[in-house]
């Protein structure tokens, strides 16, 4: 299949558009009629600069046309050291979007390639994530799979 888009890691200065990505991504959720902000846009473009700027969390996006169409995010979660065995990191995969017109032709596949690719390389024991209904086909096509040992509490504010 010929692509009309680039997969790069994402940079410090990509803050700006991926928070911006980040609030359309999330309007989504309240189908175009979201709450009032409980956080502003800019204070999103330094969480996201500082991360990625000192290595706390890695991203990547798919441009087109010089413009950012879509982006992964992972966070290793560091594991407690055990004394027989290596206990490498796992990674948390998150804050996953393709814009509405570059959906179905690609994108998310190759960031979620590149994202594994990254992953290997780095010597992550696995990756988990919480998808949406959406998103699960595509995470099992690119084989993630039900865990079998991972139990959940979630907990109220």
């Amino acid at each position: 299949m010929a692509t009309d888009f680039l997969v790069r890691p994402a940079r410090p200065s990509d803050a700006w558009a991926l928070a911006e990505l980040r609030w359309t991504f999330k309007q989504e959720d309240y189908e175009g009629r979201p709450p009032v902000p409980a956080r502003s846009l800019e204070g999103a473009e330094v969480w996201i600069r500082d991360r990625l700027g000192d290595g706390r969390w890695s991203a990547w996006v798919a441009e087109t046309g010089g413009e950012i169409c879509g982006h992964v995010f992972l966070c290793p979660v560091e594991r407690m050291p055990e004394p027989y065995a290596d206990n490498n990191p796992v990674g948390y995969v998150t804050h996953f979007f393709v814009t509405p017109s570059r959906r179905n032709k690609g994108v998310g596949s190759a960031l979620l390639e590149a994202l594994k690719q990254h992953a290997r390389g780095v010597g992550l024991e696995g990756l988990i994530v919480w998808p949406s209904e959406r998103s699960t086909p595509l995470y099992q096509r690119s084989g993630f799979q039900p865990p079998e040992e991972l139990l959940e509490l979630p907990l109220d504010a």
